[in-house]
């Protein structure tokens, strides 16, 4: 009889045995018992946009910030802060080193404009607000990452003007470097609005303290050869860098490319010894946005190691001048 019981217990344990094998060969198998494929796992982007609490996404690349989307409805409007460079610092920073009261509104890199139907848009006390409104999507593509957003420019009596589509795209270049395109689509709401005459807007450039030409002993170079604020203040370009020291030992720099399909290219850019450029779209007139006709605008940010060579600088402007451009249209709108 124990030799019968040993017997049965083993025949037991053989059949545990032949369960657990049958078990884990269907995990294995399709239903027509032919073994599936496991899945490859999918190459991690480098540069990935991450959503952020707080209404932020960062730009990082192999982990590490970048650059960083703030839209918060708090804010007078969206801006890029920081804007990270080859050797780990912000070449931008947020208010005037001199001034940080009445430049409040120097936010890094930032879109707006002083006349908007007679609002102004562009300083803190002004009556105009930019509202982010929604987030339409967040893609990665390797070496390239975005963000497209919806957004409002309004009164305080929350009276719209434009509507306004943006995308911002961070693109991995060599040696750490990388370029920012900021791409809008601006929509007069409901009747003609008119962008007046002025120097302020559409985009601004805060640089880092240890950048600018007074406080760190910087360059502002343009395409046509200008050097700092006598020659390059509201002339002409189809490009403005600003380079400076970043460290004791490193030169680092921003270059604000104008796009050839903007319409008053090459643009008049506002640059200034104390650490500011932009790029001025309505200083040789007023622009009036009719019902139905966007404006499309694109402006890119290369940011760079050393003081670039004007050849190498023009060189970088020509490939950002060939990306082509966002088509808005095939975006989701938000209802």
């Amino acid at each position: 009889m124990q030799g019968k019981g040993q017997i049965m217990s083993a025949i037991s344990n053989f059949s545990g045995k032949v369960t657990s094998a049958f078990l884990l060969l269907t995990l294995l198998t399709g239903t027509d018992g032919q073994a599936q494929e496991a899945s490859a796992p999918k190459l991690v982007p480098r540069l990935q946009v991450i959503p952020m609490p707080y209404n932020q996404a960062s730009f990082q690349r192999d982990g590490v910030e970048i650059a960083r989307y703030h839209f918060g409805p708090e804010l007078n409007r969206p801006f890029v802060f920081p804007v990270i460079g080859p050797s780990g610092q912000s070449l931008t920073r947020m208010g005037h080193p001199r001034d940080p009261h009445s430049h409040s509104h120097h936010n890094s890199v930032w879109i707006s404009h002083n006349d908007v139907n007679g609002v102004d848009f562009w300083s803190d006390s002004g009556k105009g607000k930019i509202r982010h409104k929604c987030i339409i999507k967040f893609e990665d593509m390797g070496e390239s990452s975005l963000v497209v957003t919806e957004n409002e420019w309004l009164t305080t009596e929350a009276k719209v003007l434009l509507s306004e589509m943006r995308q911002v795209t961070v693109t991995l270049l060599e040696n750490s470097e990388w370029l920012l395109i900021i791409d809008m689509e601006l929509r007069a709401a409901d009747k003609a609005i008119t962008l007046g005459k002025t120097p302020f807007g559409l985009i601004g450039v805060r640089m880092a303290k240890t950048i600018g030409v007074n406080d760190g002993g910087g360059t502002i170079r343009n395409s046509q050869g200008g050097v700092n604020e006598k020659e390059i203040f509201w002339k002409r370009a189809k490009w403005v860098d600003y380079s400076g020291p970043v460290t004791n030992q490193r030169i680092e720099g921003v270059t604000l490319f104008d796009h050839p399909d903007n319409p008053n290219f090459p643009t008049y850019f506002h640059v200034r010894n104390d650490g500011w450029m932009g790029a001025s779209l309505t200083f040789d007139g007023p622009r009036t946005l009719e019902p139905g006709k966007p404006l499309r605008l694109r402006y890119g940010l290369y940011v760079h190691s050393d003081m670039k060579a004007k050849d190498a600088l023009e060189a970088k402007w020509t490939q950002f001048s060939k990306i082509p451009w966002t088509n808005f249209e095939n975006l989701p709108k938000n209802k």
